[in-house]
């Protein structure tokens, strides 16, 4: 039953900012947020999750991305958000936002596939090419909540770069994903925190339909971006 929880705003749509560097996500109220993300990573708290662009030029081999990203989030006073790098198009950005009744949950993704990758290839060098997903609950979660809710968005994010059958850069295999991924989960601090948000949920449904919707998008528009450049290559 949802009809006793309240409903919570989950903040403005994201903006993009210092002349599209930037790909900003405020929160309406301070969140819990899980994540791997190069700056805020870990368990946490957080009012923003940020998406740095970042060209090859920058990062050179004697760059820190990490203090690069620092330097980028003081700058416009984001310091304290969940920071992440990417070099695909932040205009490329996907939002898609799945409601139920009281409960809401939306997910924000940037794909890029030049480093597709298959769980259990075998290691190899960077290249560039990362998805980054941020999925946001409208209602708290407890550790147990956060790691669960990770868990679904990353079967989400699997599942949707699976359908596209995108090949490997190291295997024979489909891809799963790519080598520098990253996924967010946040939900707000404040609240009773649901007990549950697996597939047999409201909140685990809206989860993962919005998720695997916004990385569907963003994989079918990356897929176009490559054709169409094929196509300019041969006829330069």
């Amino acid at each position: 039953m949802t009809s006793s929880i309240t409903p919570v705003v989950l903040g403005a749509p994201p903006s993009l900012e210092e002349n599209a560097r930037l790909l900003v996500v405020r929160f309406s109220a301070v969140h819990r947020t899980l994540s791997w993300a190069l700056v805020g990573g870990g368990l946490g708290l957080a009012r923003a999750v940020v998406w740095r662009h970042v060209s090859d030029a920058e990062l050179g081999p004697s760059v820190d991305p990490a203090a690069l990203l620092l330097a980028s989030l003081e700058r416009p006073g984001l310091e304290g958000a969940v920071g992440l790098l990417t070099a695909r198009d932040l205009a490329t950005f996907d939002c898609v936002t799945r409601r139920e009744g009281a409960l809401a949950a939306r997910a924000v993704a940037t794909v890029g596939l030049g480093n597709a990758l298959a769980a259990g290839d075998p290691p190899g060098p960077l290249r560039v090419g990362t998805i980054n997903v941020l999925l946001q609950l409208s209602h708290g979660l407890d550790e147990g909540g956060l790691a669960e809710a990770m868990a679904l968005a990353v079967e989400a994010r699997t599942a949707a770069v699976l359908e596209a059958r995108v090949p490997s850069r190291r295997s024979n295999a489909w891809a799963t994903g790519t080598g520098t991924d990253c996924v967010v989960v946040a939900a707000p601090e404040a609240g009773e925190p649901l007990r549950w948000v697996g597939k047999h949920t409201v909140a685990g449904a809206l989860a993962g339909s919005c998720v695997r919707e916004a990385v569907r998008r963003g994989v079918r528009r990356w897929i176009a971006d490559e054709v169409a450049r094929g196509v300019q290559a041969r006829m330069a």
